[in-house]
């Protein structure tokens, strides 16, 4: 069983060594921290395999010879564009994973920010990924989780670009014992091969698919089999290797058809795969050699949300028709309202807010007429007539009222004058 001690957190010293600063993600069996190493006084990142306490021993014994055999098959490869394993740290009686930690932000990051991946930049990627797995395949060893979500790209020092694949916390090595669970699936639909969704043991043909899934999502914008969120469907749709429509590869699409053969038999090996991706994409960086040892420069758009909505009015004089005096011709109103889309394309929802927002522009004409009207009198002479006899009614009133003053005044005086006499 596992030990009661304190959880994991900020600050936990694991192994007498490792610091843990913050968590940073999860892996294919557990959480995954930055960690300061004291001893060499570096960043690291440090799987923690989750071992709970819920777990009988069997379990508990299985999940530790998984993050054994993940820090045995990484530490067999050391190949540029693959994080590195740097130890197996025991504490506590369980594995702690410590591995390179890379600055970095993943595929799957720049699609959820950006939609899409230029064919020619997803296929350089894809390219490096494909010569560090054929690296692994060569040393025998399978990867079984290649998605957008495990290809990481640096984002800070001097290999910022620089492309790694990460996780191999499934993986599997030819000559290894099977410690997978009998029917359980490990690994991620959107992107199995169909003979791993319909139950076969993965190998070399079913990373080449899960590569060609990875690059068809980066290029399309979704996964060949949809965007389903129902596991089950999902991997009935992989088993039966029909893939959605592909729109957005032009020239690449032979080559990405040809990674997602639902044959094993007929896909291209690894080596292969990342042979036809370097050409494809040297027909626009160059050299085959630029293509695998270049720094890529796709990254998350993380400010592209702060540009959906139209500036803020800056009070009264934003609907002043001196505003938009320069576009008050019909014609340059309508060029204006057709082209709002295309400033702004990944934002159809702002339309509403930008049409909005410039209307002044779209009724240019009747503020001309209002400001134009008072120039002709002959409209507003009407106007002035209907207050005109009432203006006169009122002063024949007045001066009748101070006539008739007048008269009683004359009349008083008149007789307090005949009185004295």
């Amino acid at each position: 069983m596992t030990s009661s001690a304190a959880a994991p957190g900020p600050t936990y010293l694991v192994a007498g060594r490792y610091r843990l600063s913050r968590k940073i993600g999860h892996g294919g069996m557990g959480a995954v921290w930055l960690a300061h190493d004291q001893l060499l006084d570096r960043e690291v990142a440090v799987k923690q395999v989750l071992v709970s306490s819920g777990m009988d021993d069997s379990m508990a014994e299985t999940s530790r010879a998984r993050a054994l055999r993940e820090g045995r098959l990484a530490a067999r490869l050391s190949h540029r564009n693959a994080i590195s394993m740097h130890d197996v740290a025991l504490h506590l009686d369980e594995p702690w994973l410590v591995m390179e930690y890379l600055p970095s932000h993943s595929v799957a990051d720049v699609l959820r920010d950006n939609g899409t991946i230029d064919p020619v930049e997803a296929a350089q990627i894809c390219a490096q990924v494909a010569d560090a797995i054929a690296e692994a395949h060569a040393s025998g060893i399978i990867h079984r989780d290649i998605k957008p979500a495990n290809i990481l790209i640096a984002n800070s020092g001097r290999n910022v670009g620089l492309v790694k694949i990460t996780d191999f916390g499934i993986s599997r090595a030819k000559g290894d014992a099977n410690i997978t669970q009998t029917g359980i699936v490990t690994g991620t639909p959107a992107y199995f091969a169909p003979e791993v969704a319909r139950g076969e043991d993965p190998g070399e043909p079913s990373d080449v698919y899960s590569l060609g899934a990875t690059l068809y999502t980066m290029v399309e914008g979704a996964p060949p089999f949809g965007n389903e969120d129902n596991y089950i469907a999902t991997l009935h749709r992989a088993a039966l290797g029909k893939i959605n429509p592909i729109t957005r590869a032009g020239a690449l699409s032979p080559i990405l058809l040809h990674l997602l053969e639902p044959s094993p038999n007929n896909r291209p090996t690894m080596a292969d795969a990342r042979d036809q991706l370097a050409q494809f994409a040297a027909d626009t960086l160059g050299t085959t050699d630029n293509v695998l040892t270049g720094l890529v420069t796709t990254k998350p758009l993380h400010n592209r949300r702060a540009d959906t909505l139209p500036p803020a009015p800056q009070g009264p004089p934003t609907p002043s028709p001196r505003t938009p005096s320069p576009r008050t011709p019909a014609p340059m109103t309508a060029v204006s309202m057709t082209a709002a889309p295309e400033s702004t394309p990944p934002h159809r929802p702002t339309q509403v807010a930008a049409n909005g927002y410039y209307a002044p522009r779209t009724t240019p004409q009747p503020l001309v007429h209002q400001q134009s009207g008072p120039s002709h009198p002959v409209h507003y002479t009407p106007q002035p007539r209907h207050p005109a006899p009432q203006q006169s009614g009122n002063n024949a009133g007045l001066a009748a009222a101070v006539f008739a003053i007048f008269v009683l005044l004359t009349a008083i005086a008149a007789g307090i004058i005949i009185l004295a006499l």
